[in-house]
């Protein structure tokens, strides 16, 4: 990997984001995360993915270097999906992913933070999708996820006046979960990973599944969907650990089985 860095340590990933000066989401670096995603899905030794920037950013957008040799309006609409395809494939992936952002998440980079599972930012972090200033639009979901955190109007006038918001307001406006001092963010996030990892993760990834089921499905199929996942996990070794650890009052341990 040339641009980002993975180390694995109590069943937590941490994926460090390592393109200077401003972490640029180029090709090369959705195509490494992309092949991450590829080896950490099926990894029994990685229940929580922890996602950051190195250097002064979380990341500051796309590498708008790349656009310019983009030959045609088709190339570009291809170019949107493959992002969109990575970032639904984050949102969707049955192991929690945190955001932990300083400095900045802006465009391509909100867009990347938006579709992992939890935020975390510093409280003077900037957050914004500025492409409007570029006379483009955001083309990686964004239009899309942040009217579902801070609501339609403010989603609106975030991407009309492409001002970003600090990581205070974010947390505000649910936008982010926490906000940490900049030195102890990904101390933060790996202590909430942490317990996120004590958990089954067969529960994990129905829980996931079943939040993910609202943006296609309707409430009454969803429920469904709730009480097929709820009757298949009870049969699981996790299950039947879990209810006796709370009958021996005991921390149980869970397995994946």
């Amino acid at each position: 990997m040339d641009f980002l860095t993975l180390k694995k340590e109590n069943f937590i990933a941490d994926i460090s984001i390592n393109h200077a000066p401003a972490n640029a989401l180029s090709s090369s670096v959705l195509m490494e995360l992309s092949t991450l995603l590829d080896q950490l899905e099926t990894d029994e030794d990685v229940r929580v993915i922890v996602l950051h920037g190195e250097g002064r950013f979380f990341s500051a957008g796309a590498d708008i270097k790349e656009f310019v040799g983009v030959p045609s309006s088709k190339e570009f609409s291809s170019l949107a999906e493959r992002g969109q395809q990575l970032f639904e494939r984050i949102e969707t992936f049955n192991k929690p992913v945190i955001a932990a952002i300083h400095g900045a998440a802006l465009g391509g980079g909100l867009e990347l933070a938006m579709s992992c599972h939890l935020r975390l930012v510093t409280e003077d972090a900037k957050l914004g999708l500025p492409e409007l200033q570029l006379g483009i639009i955001p083309g990686f979901g964004g239009t899309q996820r942040l009217p579902k955190y801070v609501g339609t109007g403010r989603a609106l006038e975030m991407m009309l006046t492409s001002e970003p918001i600090s990581g205070a307001e974010a947390v505000q406006l649910g936008l982010a979960n926490h906000s940490y001092p900049e030195e102890s963010i990904i101390e933060e996030a790996k202590k909430l990973a942490a317990k996120f990892a004590q958990k089954s993760p067969l529960t994990v990834k129905a829980v996931i599944s079943l939040l993910n089921a609202a943006k296609t499905t309707a409430y009454e199929a969803g429920i469904k969907q709730e009480a097929g996942w709820f009757g298949e996990i009870f049969e699981s070794a996790d299950a039947k650990e879990g209810i006796s650890a709370f009958i021996e009052k005991r921390k149980p341990t869970f397995t994946g089985k």
